[in-house]
């Protein structure tokens, strides 16, 4: 990835780089542009793409619109783009989930590597384990503990089957050597309204609902990641708080239709790159909890192929298969 003085550079000259693109890409664009969110409003992928397409509509003078697809595991989201005109006009975020699914479901009806280009990546962020203010479990170790007392009776909800949060549930089941029921949602905030109320034991969701728990609503165990986050550094890492060497990282990309011309596709990496460099920008995403971690589409090209290798691992030893 695109090191600190190599970021700051290319936001700085990303305007003077828009100039020398071909006539083509300076035309582009000349009317609204529509990026596909594979989730519900609410969560963490909503509210980083609506804080990147408020900058970007300011930088091409045309709105940035937010379509909000989901569903089977942002598969419905995903095909809608790589099907979609390769004008440079819909885009999508792509998420960690993507990279699974190649090896979840039977049959796809896109290739994320094949049918969407990237452009470039946005975000990597922890997720968080929160429980409900009820809950005995104060720690990783005595969530742990908890379930192995309840026998397999825990459930933990997800925004997805399939998703990057359902195989890091299955992944801490496996490494505590505990039983859990997963219980899929169509988002984070439907899951946080069940936490909140009672009805689900255990949530591993996004950053965004860290608000949740400072509004004392629910507790937040750990993050996932083997570092704590700025955003929350009161929050201790599943590692150090029962589980060591577990560590999991999401990220959000940007990618388009495999046909968006390439002049496009630079303009669009270009201005994102700017995009993340900016003080605003970047203090609004780290107040939601994911840091900023910008590329080239070369870059993004690669690290999509090695997350896919990584998760195909996950879900061979755990035994999940989705039909479709």
């Amino acid at each position: 990835m695109i090191n600190r003085r190599e970021f700051f550079a290319l936001g700085a000259i990303s305007t003077l780089a828009a100039v020398a693109q071909p006539a083509f890409a300076q035309a582009w664009p000349t009317r609204p542009v529509r990026l596909v969110v594979p989730y519900a409003p609410g969560g963490t992928t909503d509210a980083t793409a609506r804080i990147v397409a408020d900058h970007l509509s300011k930088v091409w003078g045309q709105q940035v619109v937010i379509e909000n697809k989901p569903g089977q595991g942002t598969n419905i989201g995903a095909e809608a783009v790589a099907h979609a005109d390769p004008d440079g006009y819909t885009m999508l975020v792509a998420a960690s989930s993507m990279a699974a699914n190649k090896n979840l479901y039977r049959s796809l009806k896109y290739d994320l590597v094949t049918d969407l280009a990237p452009v470039c990546l946005l975000v990597t962020f922890p997720l968080v384990f929160f429980v409900p203010n009820a809950s005995p479990a104060k720690s990783i170790t005595d969530l742990i503990a908890y379930a192995k007392e309840r026998n397999g009776d825990l459930t933990f909800g997800t925004p997805a089957y399939g998703g990057i949060n359902h195989l890091t549930g299955e992944l801490f089941k496996r490494m505590a050597g505990i039983q859990m029921t997963h219980v899929p949602y169509r988002g984070d905030a439907p899951a946080m309204t069940d936490l909140i109320a009672g009805r689900l034991d255990l949530q591993i969701a996004g950053t965004v609902q860290l608000e949740q728990s400072r509004a004392n609503q629910v507790r937040a165990l750990a993050v996932t990641t083997a570092q704590r986050i700025p955003a929350a550094p009161e929050v201790p890492t599943v590692a150090e708080s029962g589980l060591p060497g577990f560590n999991v990282q999401a990220w959000f990309a940007l990618v388009v239709p495999a046909k968006v011309p390439p002049e496009i596709v630079k303009r669009m990496n270009l201005d994102t790159v700017g995009a993340l460099s900016d003080p605003t920008v970047k203090a609004k995403l780290d107040s939601i909890g994911v840091i900023v971690a910008p590329s080239t589409p070369e870059e993004l090209g690669s690290f999509i192929k090695s997350e896919i290798a990584k998760w195909e691992t996950v879900i061979k030893d755990s035994g999940i298969r989705i039909e479709g």
